[in-house]
């Protein structure tokens, strides 16, 4: 099943609206920090510590997301977690897994048939993403379709810096047509 790219974009702005007026605005690189804060106090169980003012961390990289560390089941957390099944689902019912399999023609043109060495690129494109989109105090659905959504000044630079970046790298990336 295939859905035109003007009824998704329609789709995606009521959703995107409907969080910004229901609950808050979209957004989910800071779930990467939370789940980060959950493994280390794993790891460490002094890493988040309770206190009269709730919990905080002797780490600073944890101590502004502690309280969620210490409770990470939240619209955020939520939000990313079914975002991962609804990808899946996703991709199964387009038939992903299946048929041309996980190696899609303008990839295959491009850079082979192995769809290890695509896994390996997705994944080494997500780390820059989300690297970036730390560095940049949000991510692209927080900054792009939230921050957009909003009318914030930070949301239409972000877009514009991730568009002026992404079609020169696709363009030098993707040369041969699928």
């Amino acid at each position: 099943m295939t859905v035109s790219w003007k009824l998704g974009g329609l789709l995606l702005g009521i959703v995107f609206f409907a969080a910004i007026l229901l609950v808050k605005p979209i957004g989910v690189s800071t779930q990467f920090v939370v789940l980060d804060g959950v493994i280390a106090d794993m790891i460490n169980p002094d890493t988040i510590v309770a206190g009269a003012e709730g919990p905080s961390s002797p780490v600073s990289y944890f101590n502004k997301y502690a309280k969620d560390i210490a409770n990470p089941w939240n619209y955020g957390f939520v939000f990313v977690v079914a975002m991962a099944i609804g990808a899946g689902i996703s991709a199964a019912a387009r038939g992903a897994f299946g048929g041309e399999g996980p190696v899609p023609a303008l990839w295959r043109a491009n850079f082979g048939a192995s769809p290890w060495k695509r896994y390996m690129g997705a994944l080494l494109g997500g780390i820059i993403v989300v690297f970036g989109a730390r560095l940049a105090g949000g991510c692209t659905s927080g900054h792009m379709m939230s921050g957009m959504g909003q009318t914030a000044v930070s949301g239409f630079i972000f877009s514009a810096g991730t568009f002026l970046t992404a079609v020169p790298v696709a363009l030098m990336l993707y040369k041969q047509e699928g």
